[in-house]
């Protein structure tokens, strides 16, 4: 096996995006500067690795604010934003609260706000469930937003012909089935209101175009990431779509299918917004242990964006 040679493409960008670099040192700046423990509403990034480093640090992770036992430590709202009725609920506790919410998450909290002062009835394109539609579909009133996840739900979408109409989209979704959606609902409402800016964010979308630029050279193609992760997910559809059906994604429980790697010649690997590149190198580890392993990195953008943390913390 080891005298196998396998071509690895390095898809770049990969891993951490800004917003999830920015919610990770509010974690850790909040246990340096209120020793532990903090506590953390929901999974601050889906990624086990993360959340487990973060755990050893002193941070406890709750789904619900109620689960806190002392109210009187800090608590962090994750990366994926929450509904107001969170904040409210905290200040009713008089706990003091962080907000790591991803500024692209909070534009798009704000865009909703702005559509639904000026009279517009809201569409979100995202995926049931997922705690940043939860959060951003908290942000207004019941009934004002409602929620379509594909083609089929926009063809069974009735209106009120005489309200207008916008949609905002979740910021980790792929940025060609949004494009269908997106499409559908033009044709069926010609006077929806888009965004003045996509909402799919900027990592979303060049993790996307790395993983499209190199699916189709590859025999197998590996997204490093959790399963809970919507834009890890989503990787791993990109690279199915652009020419590689053989892709897997690998999270924590995940074992390295190497009997199907024995027929590879070339592999291309990516990471999630939320997974940390010590994984991608802990992956890379594993197969040179098997196999000649030659690595190119196809860089298709530099990322340069930084995020700041709230003055509090600094």
């Amino acid at each position: 096996m080891k005298n196998r040679e396998i071509k690895i493409l390095l898809s770049a960008p990969r891993g951490f995006c800004a917003g999830v670099e920015r919610a990770i040192e509010i974690v850790k700046k909040s246990l340096k500067k209120y020793g532990a423990p903090v506590y953390v509403r929901h999974e601050i990034v889906h990624n086990k690795h993360v959340v487990d480093s973060l755990k050893a640090l002193g941070a406890i992770f709750v789904e619900e604010l109620s689960e806190i036992t002392d109210k009187s430590r800090p608590v962090i709202f994750s990366a994926h934003g929450v509904p107001k009725n969170v904040p409210t609920e905290a200040d009713s506790y008089k706990m003091e609260y962080i907000d790591a919410t991803c500024p692209l998450v909070s534009k798009v909290h704000r865009e909703a706000e702005n559509l639904h002062k000026a009279g517009f009835h809201i569409l979100l394109i995202g995926h049931n469930n997922h705690p940043e539609v939860i959060g951003t579909m908290g942000q207004l009133p019941d009934g004002t937003m409602d929620l379509i996840q594909d083609e089929h739900d926009v063809e069974s979408y009735e209106m009120n012909p005489n309200k207008k109409i916008a949609y905002v989209t979740q910021t980790t979704l792929s940025v060609d089935d949004t494009k269908g959606i997106i499409n559908a609902l033009k044709k069926k409402f010609p006077k929806i209101k888009e965004p003045f800016k996509e909402d799919i964010c900027y990592a979303t979308t060049n993790r996307q175009s790395a993983v499209k630029n190199i699916a189709k050279r590859c025999d197998m193609f590996f997204v490093l990431g959790s399963r809970n992760s919507s834009n890890s997910v989503r990787l791993v559809e990109v690279a199915e779509q652009s020419g590689c059906p053989h892709t897997e994604l690998i999270h924590s429980e995940s074992l390295i299918p190497f009997e199907k790697l024995q027929k590879c010649k070339i592999i291309g690997v990516s990471s999630g917004a939320s997974a940390p590149e010590i994984l991608v190198e802990d992956f890379i580890n594993k197969l040179k242990n098997k196999f000649k392993i030659k690595i190119e990195e196809v860089e298709i953008i530099k990322e340069n964006i930084v995020f700041k943390v709230p003055r509090k913390l600094n």
